[in-house]
């Protein structure tokens, strides 16, 4: 890599994740390293001992073959996934475009490197990118039909209370400017996985405009989310965020 700033950081937040990352951290390596300028942290959220052991071996025995793959971070207690991205985000170095990625590949490397080269070509500056499972020509979204079903039912519920026009709010690949989430970070405080929504509200509040780009996306079994309990916690998040954001324009 050269000494310039990266134009991409990429993070991939991860808890007991080391049985799914480690098909899909060595091609997101290759796709990264090809594109250039592009750097990938993953950060460890909490897990136990054994399980960062693992995840600092998967990232050690990488990092000899890709200089693009930064030191593990580890956080020592769990903060959620938003908490891991954000702590990540922090460690930017100047990047122009703050990314993040789920660890189990149900986004492959190769649609991360499509989308990142969307931000790159000019015509979305100074849009956010919000990758969006919908099916359409030329997509391909395989997805059980009761998570399928249950992110409706939640994308609507985001789309009702906070009247924002979105099909969906929780696929896991997002890349957002730089400058334009350093304007609104000090605002955002849901750290679950109801965060992007926070990040979304924010961004649109200020100005910045998102676009949701159809992705391929391959659902991978042994996902932590727990629908109902966790669906229950997004939506008590999703009151919060309207709650709150009549503050946030003052």
């Amino acid at each position: 890599m050269t000494n310039e700033a990266p134009s991409v950081h990429l993070v991939v937040p991860c808890y007991r994740e080391s049985a799914r990352i480690g098909s899909f951290l060595p091609d997101l390596c290759h796709e990264m390293s090809a594109l250039g300028l592009a750097r990938v942290l993953v950060v460890e959220d909490g897990s136990d001992a054994d399980e960062l052991a693992r995840m600092q071996r998967i990232v050690d025995d990488l990092r000899a073959e890709f200089p693009c793959l930064l030191p593990l971070k580890s956080i020592p207690q769990n903060v959620g996934k938003g908490g891991a991205v954000y702590a990540g985000w922090r460690e930017h170095d100047g990047a122009e475009w703050l990314g993040f990625v789920d660890a189990d590949g149900s986004c492959s490397a190769s649609e991360v490197a499509r989308l990142i080269r969307i931000t790159r070509s000019g015509l979305t500056s100074p849009c956010a990118i919000f990758a969006s499972r919908v099916k359409m020509l030329g997509r391909k979204v395989d997805r059980l039909f009761k998570r399928h079903l249950l992110g409706r039912v939640f994308a609507t519920l985001v789309s009702e209370l906070l009247d924002i026009p979105v099909y969906d709010s929780q696929c896991g690949l997002k890349i957002v400017p730089r400058r334009a989430y350093e304007s609104v970070a000090a605002k955002l405080q849901i750290k679950g996985f109801a965060f992007d929504v926070e990040l979304m509200v924010a961004l649109l509040d200020t100005g910045c405009r998102i676009e949701e780009v159809p992705i391929d996306w391959s659902e991978v079994p042994g996902g932590k989310v727990q629908l109902f309990r966790d669906s229950w916690r997004m939506a008590r998040d999703v009151l919060k965020i309207r709650s709150g954001r009549s503050a946030w324009r003052l």
